[in-house]
């Protein structure tokens, strides 16, 4: 580095953790007390790494500092690395820190090490970077005045980022598949393939991919689907075994094959996978496309929008860096693609959700970006890809609103097929709330009062059909109109206040009095400050009349939108000369979100039928108020199904050709009863082939279950010390299970310091200011972490190898007893019902443990109350002991302690440390 530009050791360097804090400067690293940290935070800027955790570490949210990662964010956007001092080191080829107290000189010499790179000549992502910096500068971020004077000035102006993204074109619909039935022999010759001429032979692999070749054979009659529910144990190789047959169909009968999945991260596994079948990079992104919903991806025009002033301070940050992010980026896929996890975390409140399309007001054709939109890019190359990589409630919410109809899948393939009834049970249900009301406002009317944004309402978005269809125009401001019944801003403070305005903000009153006249007395819940809920059962007189009035408010705005649609409609279907291709393309999308708002109001208006009305059976029906730490946010009327796999056979199944239901845990640990009732295969006329292939896995040898008997249920100081006694003795690689937040927090609370005094790093959900996927990559990089969670990691988290050797749960998963699950309870056989629940959760956590040949582990659950009869759960010929807490210590003391977990692997506590 020219030693006439700055450098970053200009700055003290800091590092705090649960187990210390340390500062370096001068050359010289020291600990150093929380006050004195805070001090010098506020004084002078300092680097760090992480500064969201290490304020809370300190108890200073509002550091002030250089943090590492948002400097890795501009020179290296779109590429992974851990959040970690050992992530960073690693990425960046520098040695790991041997101790805590060695972290502040890695500090500097990781900022260094990023500042060199921009003037390196093979840095790879500089294009646009000078002009990005020139923007961060007049910004104030912190890191500009490093950066920019090691950035030459470009010979020519550098093209705007809307300027240099490719545009996608529109190509001919694909034609229908062929009728085809497949070769078994060339089936397995395709999994050899995959797996490696030459590769071990499994079994269990070959006879999953031949029974999976069967649901591609072609469909015999209409609404049977030819069905197969498989169960294949972890380590038989399912992806590659469906995967072989998938591959051969689509390249045979020239169709797409749907594989989808419940979690981000077996997303980004099947995408890996899929380098086997397409080793060429441009070959793949052609012939596999990984969808999501569009909430997902980055909208160019929101972001347009905030370079161009609509964001400020470090928000404003936030969007420039995501710009450097968006110009590398393979898909603009902002949760769980390739924009790193932690980025908005580092902004706090300032997120990227404003940057996204979460509130469906896409204007589609009549966007600027609409040519070089990530989402159209997605939706147009799925339609001719060999393999779409989508999610559960993506192909769900696409049949059933009808949408993208010539892009139908007919060859669906879910994996982690056991959260079928999950995902099914949130897409066909209904919430008629504050906060759903208040955005359908802002829909139909856009920006009131001082509101800024670009937000436009539907007069903005189809002014030239308005001046051109004059029925049109009368729906247009009928809508308006009927919309402003709607609730409209700070509705919750009226409506608490008990001064609601409009008959809908007058129902939501009536609900939330409803609630707590009923739900009061539920003790504990109310005073935490958790949400409250009541059946929706003999509702009284002012209930009743509120939902009157509601739907009346409501209907009056359903009918000119329906009204409207057909208008566009017509005007799609008898084209004026104004109408060309890029109109016809923002009047269609504006009919497919009016469809779907059509259906919304619709539900709505069945919601309120029935408060007054007679029950219908199919259906249950409740209130609720929602809060979050004892401060209220919503309040609304919930209906789901009681069997959500109606729908879910109906919209889905019965159009579907072929359909694959697969997972390690379909069962549940239980019968196939299990697996029927949670798929839909109940519900079609033809039933569902079977196929199951045990783990090849030596459970008895590498795996053993210790139920503890003296630990009080309730007693927190008890469970705390318990885990922290499992993880001292584990030597970390722990993953703790806990079913409520508040005794997660409670826990972490107490153990944190006293496993970073003994150099085991604590991370925890909910606790920790990253998201999920974060907090597994680095739990998943360092065998002496351990990491505290709700359910999200109950399933989905691999974590082979040395990084897991312990799963802890609190006590047994019991279904929360809310009137939801009562009532599916009640239909479904009472405690039969919650003991195929609690099975299945045991088996989808004892999962987590074994996830390879070598793996070894224990599983502990921390309940004297664990009934026999659910030990089933667990498989065959795995020791289940019931021991005290000592004998447990003991257990998993005995654990194979790697010999990675010396001192290249691991970060212990320094004594000469000064005390956090």
């Amino acid at each position: 580095m020219n030693p006439s530009l700055p450098s970053p050791l200009a700055y003290p360097a800091l590092h705090a953790s649960h187990g210390g804090i340390w500062l370096r400067e001068g050359g010289e690293t020291r600990g150093i007390s929380k006050g004195e940290a805070v001090g010098r935070t506020a004084e002078t800027p300092v680097l760090l790494l992480n500064g969201p955790l290490a304020g809370q570490r300190l108890g200073y949210a509002d550091l002030n500092g250089l943090d590492l990662l948002e400097l890795w964010a501009f020179v290296h956007p779109a590429r992974f690395v851990v959040p970690t001092a050992k992530g960073l080191a690693e990425a960046l080829r520098l040695p790991a820190p041997a101790t805590e107290a060695d972290i502040p000189a890695l500090i500097h010499a990781i900022a260094e090490r990023l500042i060199a790179q921009l003037s390196a000549s093979d840095w790879a992502e500089r294009e646009g970077a000078w002009t990005s910096a020139q923007s961060l500068y007049r910004l104030r971020w912190p890191w500009a005045q490093l950066v920019t004077p090691h950035l030459a000035t470009p010979q020519e102006a550098e093209r705007w980022l809307f300027s240099k993204l490719p545009e996608w074109e529109e190509t001919a619909p694909r034609p229908a598949p062929r009728t085809i039935s497949l070769n078994g022999d060339k089936v397995l010759e395709r999994l050899d393939m995959l797996t490696g001429h030459g590769a071990e032979t499994r079994p269990g692999q070959r006879a999953y991919a031949e029974n999976a070749a069967a649901s591609f054979a072609p469909r015999a009659m209409r609404d049977q689907p030819n069905m197969l529910l498989a169960e294949a144990g972890t380590g038989i190789g399912k992806t590659l075994g469906y995967l072989a047959p998938a591959s051969l169909w689509s390249a045979e009968a020239g169709g797409a094959v749907w594989i989808s999945t419940y979690t981000k991260a077996l997303q980004r596994q099947l995408d890996r996978e899929t380098i086997r079948l397409f080793p060429d990079a441009e070959t793949r992104k052609r012939r596999v496309v990984v969808r999501k919903g569009r909430e997902n991806y980055l909208c160019l025009l929101n972001l347009e929008d905030a370079l161009q002033g609509g964001f400020a301070g470090r928000a404003a940050v936030l969007a420039q860096l995501v710009a450097r992010w968006a110009a590398f980026t393979k898909d603009g896929d902002m949760v769980g693609g390739d924009l790193p996890g932690w980025l908005p975390t580092l902004f706090r409140r300032n997120g990227s959700t404003a940057l996204t399309d979460r509130r469906g007001e896409c204007i589609y054709a009549g966007c600027p970006h609409y040519r070089k939109c990530f989402i159209e890019r997605a939706s147009r190359a799925s339609a001719e890809a060999d393999i779409v990589i989508a999610n559960h409630a993506l192909v769900m919410i696409n049949a059933a609103r009808g949408r993208e109809t010539g892009n139908q899948p007919q060859r669906i393939i879910f994996d982690e097929g056991h959260h079928l009834f999950d995902a099914a049970d949130s897409t066909f249900a209904a919430l008629l709330s504050g906060q759903e009301a208040i955005e359908l406002r802002r829909w139909v009317i856009g920006p009131e009062g001082s509101s800024r944004g670009r937000r436009r309402g539907l007069a903005a978005r189809l002014s030239d059909v308005a001046s051109y269809d004059a029925e049109g125009a009368l729906a247009i401001e009928a809508a308006r109109h009927a919309a402003q019944a709607l609730p409209g801003d700070e509705w919750l403070k009226r409506v608490v206040a008990g001064d609601p305005f409009g008959p809908v903000e007058a129902l939501l009153a009536a609900v939330r009095g409803t609630v707590y006249a009923r739900a009061a007395e539920s003790g504990k819940d109310a005073d935490a400050g958790y949400g409250l809920e009541t059946e929706l059962a003999e509702p009284d007189g002012a209930l009743v009349e509120a939902a009157q009035a509601a739907a009346e408010a409501l209907d009056a705005l359903l009918r000119p939108l329906t009204h409207l649609g057909k208008r566009l409609e017509a005007v799609v279907q008898d084209p004026p000369d104004w109408l060309d291709g890029q109109a016809r393309a923002r009047i269609e999308g504006a009919i497919a979100s009016l469809g779907w708002r059509c259906d919304l109001v619709a539900a709505w208006l069945a919601l309120l039928s029935r408060i007054g009305g007679p029950a219908d059976p199919d259906f249950v029906d409740w209130l609720a108020v929602d809060r979050y730490e004892g401060r209220e946010f919503d309040i609304g009327i919930h209906r789901h199904w009681l069997d959500p796999t109606k729908p879910l056979a109906s919209a889905v199944l019965k159009p579907a050709h072929g359909v694959i239901v697969t997972s390690a845990t379909l069962k549940g640990g239980g019968d196939w009863n299990l697996a029927e009732a949670r798929s839909g295969t109940l519900h079609l006329s033809r039933p569902a082939a079977r196929f199951e292939a045990v783990s090849p896995f030596d459970y008895p040898t590498q795996a053993e279950v210790l139920v503890v008997t003296d630990i009080k249920r309730g007693d927190i100081a008890a469970m705390s010390g318990a885990y922290a006694r499992l993880i001292e003795a584990a030597q970390g690689g722990t993953l703790g299970l806990f079913t409520a937040i508040r005794r997660l927090r409670a826990v972490h609370a107490r153990i944190a310091d006293r496993l970073a005094r003994a150099g085991l790093p604590l991370f925890a959900q909910h606790v920790d200011p990253m998201d999920t996927g974060t907090l597994v990559d680095i739990f998943r990089d360092d065998p002496r972490a351990s990491l505290l969670g709700t359910d999200a990691l109950r399933d989905g988290v691999d974590v082979p190898g040395d990084s897991l050797r312990l799963v802890v749960m609190e006590g047994v998963p019991w279904p929360k007893p809310t009137v939801l699950h009562s009532a599916r309870k009640l239909a479904g056989g009472g405690s039969r019902y919650d003991d195929a629940l609690i099975r299945a959760r045991l088996a989808q956590a004892f999962g987590r443990l074994i996830r390879r040949a070598s793996d070894r582990g224990c599983f502990v659950i921390l309940s004297a109350a664990m009934p026999s009869r659910l030990l089933s759960a667990f498989p065959e010929g795995v020791a289940i002991r019931r021991v005290t807490l000592d004998e447990a210590i003991i257990a998993v003391s005995r654990l194979s302690v790697p010999d990675a977990l010396g001192a290249a692997a691991t970060l212990v506590h320094h004594d000469g440390a000064g005390s956090a």
